[in-house]
C-alpha cells in the first residue's frame, strides 16, 4: 500500500467508497436502486462519445448522465415501474457496446470502464473525485430532511403548500452527476456493487435511519479496502472482486 504508484488510485477509490453507498441508501428509501445502473450506463456511451469526438470522456460522461437525471421526471410520467431506467440501461449499453467494438479509440476506455480498472486513476482523478464527492455529499446533506418527508410523509408539501419536485429533481440529477463520476473511475459494476450491495444490507440489519447509513458507510469501507489489496496481490481486475466479495458478504449477512 505504501507503493506511490497506487497511492492515487487508492485515495480515489476510497473517496467513492463513501460517497456511493450514503447515496445509495437514498435511492434505496426512493426505491430507485435500478437508477444507479442505468445512470452509469449512460455516462460509459457518453463518455466513449465524447472520446470518438474529439472530447475529454470525463466531459461526456458528466453531461449524459446529467441529462438522464434532468429528465428523469418527465420519462417517469410516461413510463412505470422503472421502465424509464430499463430502457435507459438498454439504449447506454448498446451504445457503448457498439463504440467499443467499432472504434479502436473507444476499445480501451470501454473495457476499463466495464472491468472496473480503478488503477488508471490519476491526480486528475482524484481531486475530481474529493471536491465534486465532498459537494455532492454537503448537498445530499441538505437535502436529506425533505427527501425522507417526501417519501415517508408525502402529504406534508401539501399540507404546507411546498412543492416536493424540486427537490427530487435536484436529487435525481445529483445523483446522476456522482454515478456518472463513479463510473469514469471505478467502472460500471464497481460502482452498482458499492451503490447497491451496502444499503440493501444495511436496509435489512438497520435499527434506524441513521444508524443503516453508518452500517453502509462500514461495509463499503471495508469491502474497499479487501477488494484492492487482493486484486493488487492476485494482479486482478478490480471491480469484478469487489462484486465477489460483497456478493460474498451479503449472504452472509443477509
Amino acid at each position: 500500500m505504501g507503493n506511490e504508484l497506487f497511492l492515487v488510485p487508492f485515495l480515489t477509490g476510497l473517496g467513492l467508497a463513501i460517497l456511493l453507498p450514503l447515496l445509495g441508501c437514498y435511492l434505496r428509501l426512493r426505491d430507485e436502486w435500478l437508477a444507479a445502473l442505468a445512470y452509469s450506463h449512460i455516462a460509459a456511451a457518453g463518455a466513449l462519445l465524447a472520446l470518438v469526438a474529439g472530447l475529454a470522456p470525463m466531459i461526456g460522461g458528466l453531461a449524459a448522465a446529467g441529462l438522464a437525471g434532468a429528465g428523469k421526471r418527465l420519462f417517469a410520467r410516461r413510463l412505470s415501474g422503472g421502465a424509464s431506467y430499463a430502457l435507459l440501461l438498454l439504449g447506454g449499453w448498446s451504445v457503448a457496446v457498439l463504440l467499443a467494438a467499432n472504434q479502436p479509440l473507444a476499445e480501451r476506455l470501454g473495457h476499463a470502464m466495464f472491468d472496473g480498472q480503478l488503477y488508471f486513476a490519476g491526480s486528475e482523478q482524484l481531486w475530481s473525485v474529493f471536491v465534486s464527492g465532498g459537494l455532492g455529499l454537503l448537498i445530499l446533506r441538505l437535502l436529506s430532511q425533505h427527501l425522507l418527508l417526501a417519501h415517508v410523509y408525502p402529504d406534508f408539501f401539501r399540507v404546507r403548500g411546498l412543492k416536493a419536485w424540486p427537490i427530487q429533481s435536484g436529487f435525481d440529477l445529483l445523483a446522476a452527476l456522482l454515478l456518472a463520476l463513479a463510473t469514469m473511475n471505478m467502472g460500471i459494476m464497481g460502482a452498482f456493487a458499492l451503490v447497491f450491495i451496502p444499503p440493501w444490507l444495511a436496509f435489512r440489519r438497520g435499527r434506524n435511519w441513521r444508524s443503516g447509513l453508518w452500517m453502509a458507510l462500514l461495509i463499503g469501507i471495508l469491502s474497499y479496502f479487501a477488494a484492492f489489496i487482493a486484486a493488487l496481490l492476485l494482479d486482478q481486475p478490480f471491480g469484478p472482486l469487489l462484486a465477489l466479495l460483497l456478493i460474498s458478504l451479503g449472504l452472509v449477512i443477509a
